[in-house]
């Protein structure tokens, strides 16, 4: 039995535990075009996925205001619902994601999602590879502000019982790592994500990982200071 402080590892969610780059892009760019506004190129939907819906949305057309923000972003859920409907694809788990989970379990860690994907889409994920029992906290863009303010990070940890100094984020965005320095948390990026490493490095993670066996190790290092096992 694990014994100590409560440890929590919370994760981001689209580059990170998935691949979702493929629904998403698709459902930006016909929600620009059904409001008639320029689309952006791919690379650049990427680079906004993990804030919040409106703020990804301004990020990209900083034009777009007010109600125009909430119909691009209501044409943008319908879109993103009816791509994976049509396409009857799963967004795929980064690879080797299940062993992470059941080795961090196994270390003593409770988990968590802090996403800024809303809790529709959440729990669509995680009801698609029936990971919903993983997590003790889920946290989307319904709970609170966008990342990177900390207030979903901040109020997962409360909720799961844990404190900032043995609670490790990790993400694939300069979003999630920002969030977790405003959060006084450590923070560890993943390269295979939508930000670039050397983006995710210029916010000094505590780490990085190239997969995610590394990730038990890694972890109880950034928070302890110590190897994990």
């Amino acid at each position: 039995m694990a014994t100590g402080p409560l440890k929590l590892c919370a994760f981001d969610l689209d580059g990170t535990l998935i691949d979702s780059q493929f629904h998403i892009v698709a459902a930006m760019t016909k929600a620009f075009k059904l409001e008639g506004l320029a689309v952006p190129p791919p690379a650049a939907v990427r680079k906004v996925i993990g804030l919040s819906l409106d703020d990804a949305i301004r990020t990209l057309s900083p034009e777009v205001s007010g109600l125009w923000i909430e119909r691009v972003g209501n044409r943008y859920r319908d879109a993103y619902f009816d791509s994976k409907q049509n396409s009857g694809d799963i967004e795929p788990l980064a690879e080797g994601t299940l062993q992470m989970l059941d080795g961090l379990t196994q270390a003593g860690w409770q988990l968590a999602i802090v996403t800024g994907k809303g809790r529709r889409g959440l729990m669509s994920v995680l009801d698609s590879h029936g990971l919903r029992s993983r997590f003790v906290v889920l946290k989307s863009a319904d709970d609170g502000p966008g990342k990177p303010d900390p207030t979903i990070l901040l109020d997962a940890i409360e909720e799961a019982g844990a404190v900032s100094g043995t609670t490790v984020m990790i993400g694939d965005t300069v979003f999630d790592l920002q969030m977790a320095r405003a959060a006084r948390v450590a923070s560890i990026g993943v390269t295979w994500g939508y930000h670039s490493r050397d983006m995710l490095l210029a916010e000094r993670p505590a780490a990085m990982i190239e997969r995610f066996a590394e990730l038990p190790d890694v972890a109880e290092r950034a928070v302890f200071g110590r190897m994990g096992g």
